[in-house]
C-alpha cells in the first residue's frame, strides 16, 4: 500500500535547487557510508531513496553481487530514481513504491538499511524507525542522516533570517514533523532496540554563492503557498523578509552554518528477533 508522506527537502525544492542540495549532502552520506564493509551478495534497502541521489553509492556499497532496494512512495521522485538507475547502469538496483511505515517487505531481509532526510518531513518518526528495526537482519547496520534546523548560526544575527527560520519550524508543525529531529536520532535508535549507536554533528561554514548558505529563505520560498494558505505572515511581509535575509547572507563578512546534520551508524544486536 502506498501511504501518505510529506514531500522531502530536496523534493519541495525546485529542480534547479535540488541538484546542488543533492549533490552537497553525498559529502555527508559518504562519511556515513565509508565505516560500513558489507559481506558478498548483501542487500540493503534506501528508504525514503526520493530522486535516488545515494542509490549509486549504496550500489557501490552493496558490490556486483549485493543488491539495493530503492523505497519511496512519490510517483515522481521514483521516476526521476528509475531514470538515474538507468542512466548510470546500476544493474544491482531496483525501485518499489511503498509506505516508509509499512513497507510490507519481510522481516530481517537487509544487511543495510538506509534512511536520509526521511524522518524530518514525517510525523511520528518513531514509526518509520521501527520498520528499520523490522526490516534489519540481526547484526545489520542501520545508517541515518537528518537535519537539526535549529542548530544554526548567522553571525552577525538578523532579524528577517531569524523569523524566516521560525516560520520554516512552523511550517513543519503545521505538517505534524519535526525541523528538529536530528538530536533525536540517538534515543530514536535506542528506543527501537539497535546497538553500538555511534552519532557526529556535521555544520558546515558556507561562503557566499554555495547553495546550502540560503537553505532558510529557500525553504520558506519552496514552502510559500502552504505557509500563506495558514495565515502564518502575509504576503508583502513574507517578500520583505525574503530580500532581507538574502541581502544579508550575500555579505562575504556574514557567518553561516544554516543547518547541522546528524549522521548515526548502529547495529540490530545479533540475538535480537
Amino acid at each position: 500500500m502506498v501511504g501518505w508522506r510529506a514531500k522531502s527537502v530536496t523534493e519541495t525544492m525546485s529542480n534547479d535547487t535540488a541538484r546542488p542540495q543533492a549533490e552537497h549532502l553525498r559529502e555527508h552520506t559518504k562519511a556515513l557510508l565509508d565505516p560500513i564493509a558489507l559481506a558478498p551478495e548483501a542487500r540493503v534497502l534506501d528508504l525514503g531513496c526520493g530522486r535516488g541521489g545515494a542509490l549509486d553509492l549504496l550500489s557501490e556499497l552493496a558490490g556486483p553481487s549485493g543488491c539495493v532496494v530503492g523505497l519511496d512512495q512519490d510517483a515522481t521522485s521514483l521516476a526521476a530514481a528509475r531514470a538515474l538507475v538507468r542512466e548510470r547502469e546500476l544493474g544491482n538496483v531496483e525501485i518499489v513504491q511503498a509506505d516508509a511505515r509499512a513497507t510490507g517487505l519481510p522481516r530481517s531481509s537487509f544487511d543495510l538499511v538506509h534512511v536520509e532526510m526521511l524522518l524530518v518531513n514525517l510525523p511520528a518518526p518513531e514509526q518509520v524507525v521501527e520498520e528499520i528495526a523490522r526490516l534489519v537482519k540481526p547484526g545489520g547496520w542501520v545508517a541515518a542522516m537528518e537535519p537539526d534546523h535549529a542548530l544554526r548560526v548567522c553571525n552577525p544575527p538578523h532579524p528577517a533570517l531569524q523569523r524566516l527560520c521560525g516560520l520554516l519550524a512552523m511550517a513543519h508543525r503545521q505538517d505534524g514533523a519535526d525541523s528538529y529531529v536530528g538530536r533525536r536520532l540517538p534515543h530514536l535508535l535506542a528506543t527501537a532496540g539497535m546497538a553500538d549507536i555511534a552519532v557526529e554533528a556535521r555544520a558546515p561554514v558556507y561562503p557566499p554563492g554555495h547553495p546550502q548558505r540560503t537553505l532558510c529563505p529557500d525553504l520558506v520560498r519552496n514552502l510559500r503557498p502552504r505557509i500563506l494558505r495558514w495565515g502564518l505572515i502575509d504576503e508583502r511581509e513574507l517578500d520583505r523578509l525574503d530580500y532581507a535575509a538574502r541581502l544579508h547572507l550575500d555579505d562575504p563578512e556574514t557567518l553561516s552554518v544554516p543547518v547541522t546534520y546528524f549522521v548515526a551508524r548502529a547495529r540490530k544486536p545479533a540475538w535480537a528477533a
